[in-house]
Parts: C-alpha cells; structure tokens; sequence
C-alpha cells in the first residue's frame, strides 16, 4: 500500500487549543514546527515530536501550512505582519489558517491585506469541540475564505475534523463562530439554572439528560455538562475569559449591524459579574458558583 505523505504544519501559538491541534497532527503523521512565546510549551511539544523554532518566521518557513492558535486580533495580525512574522517569510506555496476566534471584520481585512501584499492565502477556522474534539480530530470547523483555499486546507483539516464547511468568504467562518458561541453561552447558563431548578425539586440532575434524551431540550451540551455542573466539577474544559471575549465580539457586532440580542446581551452581563467575582480564568462549571451564592 503506498503511503500518504502528510504535509509539514507549522502551529504558532501553543496554548491549550493550539497543544492539542499540535499534537493531533503529530499523531495522524504530519511534521510539527512550533513557536510559542512560553519556552516551556514549545519544549512541552518537541518532547512528544515536535520541533521547536524561536521566532514565528522559523517555525512558519519551514512548513507549506501554518496554523495560529492565539487570543485576539492584535495579537494574530503581529503573528502574520510583526518582525519575524509569518510575512517575513511569504510564498505562494504557504497558506495561513487561522483556528482563532478573533472578529470577523478583523479577520476579513487581515485576509485581504495578506493576499494584496504578500499573494498567500488566508484561510479563518474557528474550531467548535474542545480540547477532547481537537484530539481525537473530530473537530467542528467554519470555514472563511476563497473555495480553493479552503479546499486546499482540507490537507490539514482532514485529520482535524469531523465536519468542515465553508460558510463564505474571508470572515464569514468567523462570523459562524459567533453563532456558535452565542448558542454555547445562552445554553450553558440554561443548564446552570436547570441544575438550580433540578435541585430545588429534588430530582438528581445527573438524571436530566436521560430523561429529555430524545425530546426537543436534547442537546449535546445538556448531555456533556449538566451532570458535570451538578458536580461542581470544575476541570478545564473552557475559560469564562475566553467566552466573555467571544461575546464581547457577537455584541460589538451586532451593534455595528444594529441587531437586537437582548438575551445575549444578558448572558453577557453575567458572565462579566463572573470574571469581576475573579473567576474569568476558571471552568465554565464555575458560574454554578453564582447561582449557589458563593462566587
């Protein structure tokens, strides 16, 4: 049988999300070049096969594909345009994709300056799934960008997903993104209250999922998270700053475009009370500690 070569991946940015895309991508076959600016989370990576490289530039030049995992706008749009960055080493042959969750405008006028100057492509992939979905590359992905380059990226995500879809041009995979996130954050509070509500009826609200499995409150996040908030297990799965951040951007977006989200806009508040209580770097589980009077 003739083997497939995997194309070498650069992944700038090797936080959490951007260690497991890494090291999913070690484990289907791919060759791994990683920057990150905490030594310790390269030396993490090149432990288990990766190489590490001291600048974005190195890491992105030895590789055709070069993925970011990072926080926000700014600092992507250093990534790609800074000194040392993944511009420094421009070629048609190299493509970025880009697994953060940053704005869409940003993302679109970073996708257009990146073509206009350099002629590489830009592909936005805001990932759903986790951590566990990263590993075991069954990661949701909304694509953004021109129909070639996001086939072409399939080369990578192939091994990354389970279901990859292009939603538009430049941006319109961020855009997604923010719809997921608006969807995850109104649900998990859903399922804080529900666990509340359970709980003051006396029924176990582990039992909850079981239950209405089938019916039409079914969904994935019910059947994930509500056991594990009726623990108050509080293992990382999602920081409350992260989403906090995403929702700063639906909001910001939908003023721009004059779009009312009235119970977005409240789950927003509270997860701001969540990060003023100092819980913003902690678990999602963690805004059970608002409702249980102890945040």
């Amino acid at each position: 049988m003739t083997q497939v070569h995997k194309p070498d991946v650069a992944v700038i940015g090797a936080g959490i999300m951007g260690s497991a895309i890494a090291q999913r991508l070690l484990d289907t076959g791919h060759g791994v070049h990683v920057f990150d600016i905490d030594a310790a989370r390269v030396a993490a990576l090149a432990a288990k096969g990766a190489t590490g490289h001291a600048s974005v530039a190195a890491a992105a030049g030895a590789a055709p594909f070069v993925i970011l995992s990072l926080n926000r706008a700014d600092i992507v749009e250093q990534a790609v345009f800074g000194p040392d960055g993944v511009a420094c080493v421009a070629a048609p042959e190299r493509m970025v994709i880009d697994m953060s969750s940053i704005d869409p405008g940003a993302t679109k006028r970073l996708a257009e300056r990146l073509k206009r100057e350099t002629g590489m492509a830009f592909v936005d992939c805001p990932l759903s799934g986790g951590v566990p979905g990263a590993l075991e590359g069954r990661l949701t992905v909304m694509a953004g960008g021109e129909p070639d380059h996001v086939e072409r990226a399939r080369a990578v995500m192939d091994d990354l997903c389970a279901n990859y879809t292009r939603m538009g041009g430049p941006g319109a995979g961020q855009t997604t993104k923010l719809v997921n996130q608006l969807f995850c954050a109104v649900l998990f509070q859903a399922v804080a209250e529900a666990v509340k509500l359970a709980e003051a009826g006396g029924v176990d609200p582990a039992a909850i999922p079981v239950a209405l499995s089938g019916g039409r409150a079914d969904s994935r996040i019910l059947g994930e998270f509500m056991a594990k908030f009726a623990a108050r297990d509080y293992t990382p799965t999602g920081r409350i700053e992260n989403m906090l951040k995403d929702l700063e951007s639906v909001q910001a977006f939908a003023m721009a475009t004059r779009t009312p989200l009235p119970m977005t806009s409240l789950v927003t508040e509270i997860h701001r009370l969540l990060q003023a209580s100092g819980l913003g770097g902690r678990d999602t589980a963690e805004m059970m500690r608002l409702l249980d009077g102890t945040a």
